[in-house]
């Protein structure tokens, strides 16, 4: 048996972004599944804990449940969006089938009724009786918004393709009335990507998962999409969990981050904080092996060892086989993650040790 999480503990505030970091095979991907409940099961399971969101733990809903958080108020974009989206359905169809499924498109169709009544107002003499006729249709029309009646299928379509239109817009599509009839072959990487957003925000989330959101994309798109998850978090007033093994896209967006090891989150800390000033020898190991612009360096320093296997970890903490400071407690029980500055927790014995000299 393989336990790829152990002890997960985080949190997500009201319009934040958190970074979730760490080598590949630490269990961040397994973090995000579990959040949505899209564990396989066989083989995978989560045996114990919580998932709060908004008061609620998930784990306790029901599968019916789940679906309709799914993608309304928690969604997902994955890492490779030509592996999530159907080869065989235009953008527009697959963009549309999460609204129809999340969103109440009777409301919209009397809104876009509204709006073309009104617009038709706008044009006419404000002395010709047409005015006052439409005036007390719009009237009529603002009442149905409570109780909207039934429309036919091929309105609810066309609602559902109307507001597909203006969430590519919203992620910068180029052509949102084009892509919408074009299939995922047929747009770049950056452009299947956006469509991949577009269809994560298209019911405005609470809860933003991005899992690798800029893997397999050049350096310039990667900048475009990273800007546009910033900007569409505030538009939309969301948080995100940006799970990624690239320090630099956790300085670029993140306001606070979590770094993984073997199954574990070991530090925790504002974003600044924690490059500033590392707590966990695994964390301080990541950052001192990013490459200086300003300096001249012939090798890169490097973690000794390699990543345990979880099948058999080792005993304690996960990291004490290749940690330079290592105790003798360190293999016998994994240190707790305690609050060494305000905001900045780390799973350390040095600093539980510094801890209780400093009481």
């Amino acid at each position: 048996m393989v336990r790829a999480l152990e002890g997960i503990n985080l949190d997500i505030y009201q319009g934040e972004t958190l970074g979730l970091v760490g080598e590949t095979g630490c269990g961040k991907s397994v973090t995000s599944l579990s959040i949505m409940r899209l564990v396989a099961d066989p083989p995978g399971k989560i045996v114990d804990g919580e998932i709060i969101f908004k008061g609620e733990d998930l784990l306790k809903k029901s599968e019916a449940e789940m679906q309709q958080i799914r993608g309304s108020r928690i969604t997902m974009v994955f890492q490779d969006p030509m592996t999530f989206l159907n080869p065989v359905l235009t953008i527009g169809d697959q963009v549309s089938e999460v609204i129809a499924l999340h969103e109440d498109l009777a409301r919209d169709i009397v809104q876009s009724k509204i709006d073309e009544v009104q617009e038709t107002i706008k044009q006419i003499d404000p002395a010709s009786p047409e005015r006052e006729r439409l005036l007390s249709q719009t009237k009529k029309l603002e009442a149905l918004k409570g109780n909207p009646p039934k429309y036919s299928r091929r309105e609810m379509k066309k609602a559902a393709m109307r507001r597909t239109i203006d969430v590519l817009k919203l992620v910068q599509m180029p052509s949102p009335e084009k892509v919408v009839r074009q299939y995922p072959h047929e747009l770049s990487g950056g452009m299947r990507q956006r469509a991949i957003i577009a269809m994560a925000l298209s019911c405005s989330p609470d809860l933003l998962i991005a899992d690798e959101p800029t893997t397999s994309l050049d350096v310039t798109i990667q900048a475009q999409i990273l800007a546009l998850l910033s900007e569409l978090k505030k538009k939309i007033e969301s948080s995100v969990l940006i799970i990624t093994h690239d320090m630099g896209i956790v300085a670029e967006i993140c306001d606070r981050v979590s770094v993984m090891y073997a199954g574990n989150v070991i530090e925790t800390a504002e974003t600044r904080a924690l490059f500033r000033s590392p707590l966990h020898p695994y964390t301080q190991g990541l950052l001192k092996a990013i490459p200086k612009l300003n300096r001249d360096t012939e090798e890169l320093e490097i973690i000794p060892g390699s990543v345990p296997n979880l099948i058999h970890p080792p005993s304690g903490c996960r990291f004490h086989p290749r940690c330079p400071y290592r105790m003798d407690k360190c293999d016998k029980a994994f240190p707790p993650l305690i609050e060494n500055e305000p905001g900045h927790l780390v799973a350390c014995y040095l600093y539980q040790e510094k801890s209780q000299e400093s009481k």
